[in-house]
Order: C-alpha cells, then structure tokens, then sequence
C-alpha cells in the first residue's frame, strides 16, 4: 500500500528544520509530521504571521517533504499534568511564565487550543499530543488508592479536555492523543475509558504507537482492532523487553540506554513489536494515513536509525488482497 512514510521530528529537534528536510530528502522519506518546538512549527508564529504557515510548506516542498500532522507532546503533558519544576525543562517560556501550577494548566490549555487554530492554518486535519495526568502517580495502590481518586481524574479530563476539543471541532482538526505511560490513557481499559468520558467525540482519537504498548504486556494489533475508527494517525516505533531475573519491567529509575534496564525503546525492527500483525492490523481497518517513524534507540547513530527505519517500513507495509485467494475455486452459477 502506497502510504506515505514520515519522519516524526520531534527528537531532531536540535537541528533547525531545512537541515533536517534536507536530510529526510536524501533518505527518501515522503513527508514530515511536524513538532511544535524548535523552529519545526511555532504555533504563535503560526497564528501571529499570516505568511507563517505558507512559508513553512514552502521550504518543506523544497525538498519534497508533506506535511500530514503536527505534534504537541510537550504542551499537552501540562494540560492535566501536577506541574513541578521537571515541567520547566520541556515548556515555551510564555507557557510556564511564573511556574505556578494553575497557571501553567491553564496556558497549556489554551496554547493546545491555539495548536488546532495552527493546524488548520497549515492545511492540515490531524494534531498528535498528550493530555497528561493528574492520577499517574496512583498507578500503584499503596497507599490504597479509592475509586474515587481515579474517578476524579477522568473528571479533571472532561473538565478540561471539553473546552479544548471545542476548539479542534471548530477548526476541523481531530485530536490524536498517543496513549503512553503517564497519560490519562495508557492502555487498553484507560483509553476505552477517556473516550467514554469524552463522550466518544469525534475530535477525539488516538495516535497509536505499539512501543508503549509491547512493554506493558499488550499486543499493539489488538489496540488498533479494539479502536478502529479513532486510529488518527501511526507512530512506527520499537521496543524490547529484556528481562532477565535482574532486571525490572518499572525500570529502575534508570535512564534510558541504561543496559541495567527491563525494556527500552529500538530501531524499527530490532526490538519485540510485530509490525507484521500491525501493517495487517491497519490494513482491515482500512488505515490510508501516514506511517510515521518515531525514531528512538539510544545504542545506536541517528542517522543510521532513520534510513534502516525507512527501508524496514517501506519494505513492511503492503496492500491488502481485493480477493480471496482461492477465488478461481468458486463454483460459477
């Protein structure tokens, strides 16, 4: 199947986006799905300079690159999030202003909402992101966690998640939220669960990345197939499990790369998730979006990681048969 495959910029941020273009050119990439930091995409510059966004496309048809989304990770983590100083690290200066953690939400909030005003500037449908979580920190219940401290984040999520997917559905962009450790949802049962708080609404769905999934224990097909029509967008992104009597699945407080860990994140292809399943996966849901390679091994080069992602995708993925085959079998009338 001829979809397009994409390069995720968000951890080549440092590099400023024509170099990068460049680069993903030389490749053979078909697009880019752009962050919202670095000087990737500027959601107010975006909404502050009307020749922002055709500027932008511009210098990407320069080298070939689409643009089929843009990603706000950063910014959404702070919606629903209990903000300290960690905080400080990935937020627009403008966004943490003073730091105090309900002004921070509450800037969040609105600079997500100003992401969908941007999108739509930009000619494009789909914002990928986080929502944060004012209840990750219960995951474990000791001390005993209630029913209603859970219950009460998922209302901090329609009370705050509301307002901003009115905006979205305003501007005719959907919300893809990438269900993640640390987010409202993080599995299976929290994601069904965020989408019934959310009243099931259309701008709401999902980025689904099977690298987040495989370490927990899931296997990343079944998300797709439990979701089919909120899978808004695809992250093409490995991960291994490695567990080996010593190690832990929580790992460990340990940073990744770490070799001490219990999983960590690989290239495409080098680590556990069968992308087989997930391209079939895809394909009876009648996926056509783009497959995005969200490139993260911290053992190995970039640069290497992104051609070998490049070429393990574009050799993956394949069309769906218009017809069974033992089809010449059937029994004319």
């Amino acid at each position: 199947m001829a979809r397009p495959i994409t390069l995720c910029t968000g951890q080549w941020a440092d590099l400023p986006l024509e170099e990068l273009a460049s680069k993903c050119q030389q490749f053979g990439y078909d697009g880019l799905e752009l962050a919202c930091w670095g000087d990737h995409f500027e959601v107010d510059k975006a909404l502050a300079d009307e020749e922002y966004c055709r500027r932008k496309r511009e210098l990407l048809g320069r080298y070939g690159m689409r643009v089929f989304s843009i990603s706000n990770h950063l910014v959404g983590q702070a919606v629903l999030d209990n903000i300290d100083a960690r905080h400080k690290s990935v937020l627009p200066p403008d966004v943490w202003g003073d730091g105090d953690p309900a002004g921070v939400n509450a800037r969040a909030a609105e600079r997500l909402k100003d992401t969908a005003r941007a999108a739509r500037e930009l000619g494009i449908d789909v914002v990928n992101g986080f929502t944060g979580s004012s209840i990750w920190h219960l995951l474990y219940s000791f001390p005993p966690v209630t029913p209603a401290m859970i219950d009460e984040g998922f209302r901090l999520l329609a009370e705050r998640f509301h307002p901003i997917l009115d905006v979205f559905g305003e501007c005719g962009v959907k919300f893809a939220l990438e269900v993640h450790p640390t987010e409202i949802a993080f599995d299976l049962v929290t994601a069904q669960r965020a989408l019934e708080t959310l009243d099931c609404r259309r701008e709401f769905g999902f980025n689904f990345d099977p690298s987040h999934l495989i370490w927990q224990g899931m296997d990343p097909a079944e998300f797709i197939r439990t979701f089919p029509d909120r899978i808004y967008h695809v992250h093409m992104k490995d991960a291994i499990v490695k567990l080996n009597g010593k190690t832990g699945i929580l790992g460990s407080h340990l940073n990744f790369g770490d070799p001490r860990r219990g999983w960590d994140f690989r290239s495409l292809g080098r680590g556990g998730v069968n992308f087989e399943e997930v391209i079939r996966a895809l394909n009876d849901i009648g996926y056509t979006g783009p497959l995005s390679v969200e490139w993260e091994d911290s053992g190995m080069d970039r640069e290497h990681g992104a051609l070998e992602a490049l070429e393990y995708v574009r050799k993956l993925d394949f069309e769906p048969s218009r017809l069974a085959f033992d089809a010449a079998f059937d029994k004319q009338e």
